[in-house]
């Protein structure tokens, strides 16, 4: 596996001739639309083959896995142009396994709205554990608010991908209420019944655990919500289902603000089967221009949880979109553009911009000038920062990652989390 930055004068088919790999490998892999067009500082991912199968007439996935001791998931994660389209032909190439080791297993999480684009989830759901499916609330007169999720859920199963009901404290409007959530901690008899009807629900649809995300907890709430949390947890793991709880990005017990008040990593661990800590949004869409997650930031983070909570329990986590902020930036009035991290590539193309890194954050950005004259900058991930994260995981041997959110296609991130790690599959 090799990460190469595009320099003046690459071209797709020399780096084909340098790497020894064929140019539609090199652009399918890194999502290139156009092979005259790339970017100075770009960042391409190049997977190196150990072992390619030619189809023959007759060749089924399912035959051709067997025949290499191998798995349908596994021909899917190294050849990712076939999942929307899986009918092989004679001649086709196929990757069986690259020139690298995977180093260890890790849990991938990914979460997503209902309307999703389909094909987008499905290129996607190869390379997850976990398909967490946002979300459920709770309305005021005590009954879940139903989203239309059960597409979701049986698509993720097919690809052996457990799906996740998530409550929150959204509302009917798709706003959060604090007064909602204090009343579910602090009604015994609403949480109960709200409990069950969780459960009632993840019976019938299919769903293998509950995410539980409330930000923003009232610290007045705090204890209520510890209380919560074992009450849910404990009648979940007795129906045989388990429970994530989403965390706030804290770096020391004392954090204050509303966001971190009522997060106590040392309780919330010990009682949630897995948590994932949030650790993305330095950069925002109303705050400064920066990396939506700078290593040095998210590391920080990360050795505050891991005194606080076993490791064995914690995905970290990790962005899949970037934003575009036009400059000069304004607190109270500058709001940033939510753009996905391919997106951010042909913005540059378009806009003739050179991508640049940032060595601390360990993240990629750039300026242009728009058709009004005015001044942008991008930060966005790519498979650099990618791997940045990735070591961090390894390094501290979390358990996984969870990706907020699996929305927008990310191709070289995939390829290279699947080069690096075995995903676990949690059904089959």
């Amino acid at each position: 596996m090799i990460i190469h930055t595009v320099k003046q004068g690459d071209t797709i088919w020399k780096l084909a001739r340098t790497y020894g790999v064929s140019p539609e490998r090199i652009l399918s892999d890194n999502a290139v639309s156009n092979p005259n067009r790339l970017v100075i500082g770009q960042a391409l991912l190049i997977l190196l083959p150990e072992t390619i199968h030619t189809v023959r007439p007759g060749d089924t996935l399912t035959s051709i896995a067997s025949q290499y001791g191998t798995d349908i998931t596994t021909i899917l994660q190294n050849n990712p142009s076939i999942i929307l389209n899986p009918s092989l032909y004679a001649g086709e190439k196929l990757t069986i396994s690259f020139q690298s080791e995977k180093t260890r297993n890790i849990l991938l999480n990914g979460y997503a709205y209902p309307y999703v684009n389909m094909d987008v989830l499905r290129q996607t759901l190869p390379y997850l554990s976990m398909l967490t499916i946002f979300g459920y609330g709770v309305s005021a007169d005590g009954t879940l608010i139903k989203i239309d999720d059960q597409p979701l859920i049986d698509m993720a199963r097919r690809y052996q991908v457990a799906p996740i009901m998530l409550l929150s404290s959204i509302t009917e409007e798709g706003t959060f209420s604090g007064e909602r959530a204090s009343n579910l901690f602090r009604n015994i008899e609403l949480q109960n019944a709200v409990i069950q009807e969780i459960i009632q629900t993840m019976k019938q649809k299919g769903y293998y655990g509950l995410d539980v995300d409330f930000e923003y907890v009232n610290q007045e709430d705090s204890e209520a919500y510890l209380q919560f949390l074992r009450n849910v947890t404990r009648q979940l793991n007795q129906e045989g289902f388990r429970v994530n709880v989403d965390l706030a990005p804290k770096t020391s017990a004392a954090q204050a603000g509303l966001l971190y008040e009522a997060h106590d990593y040392a309780k919330i661990g010990a009682i949630a089967d897995t948590v994932l800590i949030m650790t993305y949004e330095w950069g925002y869409t109303y705050g400064p221009p920066m990396a939506v997650a700078p290593i040095d930031k998210v590391r920080e983070v990360v050795e505050y949880a891991v005194t606080e909570i076993p490791v064995s329990k914690i995905l970290m986590g990790v962005p899949n979109y970037g934003y575009d902020w036009v400059l000069p930036y304004m607190r109270g009035e500058t709001r940033a553009t939510s753009i996905g991290n391919q997106q951010a590539i042909q913005i540059a193309a378009r806009n003739n911009a050179q991508i640049q890194f940032d060595e601390t954050a360990q993240s990629p950005y750039f300026r242009y000038w728009d058709a009004n004259r005015r001044e942008h900058i991008v930060w966005f991930e790519d498979v650099r920062s990618i791997l940045a994260k990735m070591n961090l995981i390894s390094e501290f041997d979390l358990l996984g990652a969870g990706y907020w959110n699996v929305m927008r296609p990310f191709v070289q991130n995939w390829l290279l989390v699947s080069n690096l790690f075995q995903i676990t599959k949690l059904i089959s």
